[in-house]
């Protein structure tokens, strides 16, 4: 386990047709990403998605593709102006 966490971010998401939410989360740059599932459930009655949440960096995967990088580091940015780290979005 890393000694390291990063902030990131909300970019994504997708609500599956088995009563489970996948909610991903990137570094600013838009470069890693931590992908979490939630069922429907949890999210209603368990703790909140938040705009932000601080990473282990050893649980952070590389993004594979420049365009899903930029488009990333762009929602990123945008729920950074919108949202302080710890609002429930």
């Amino acid at each position: 386990m890393s000694d390291s966490t990063v902030r990131c971010w909300l970019v994504e998401r997708e609500f599956g047709d088995r009563d489970f939410v996948t909610i991903v989360y990137a570094t600013p740059d838009g470069s890693r990403y931590q992908r979490r599932q939630r069922s429907s459930t949890a999210l209603r009655t368990g703790s909140p998605v938040t705009a932000a949440v601080e990473v282990d960096e050893d649980d952070l995967a590389p993004v594979p593709d420049e365009e899903t990088r930029e488009r990333y580091a762009a929602e990123v940015e945008r729920t950074a102006e919108r949202y302080d780290p710890d609002d429930p979005i």
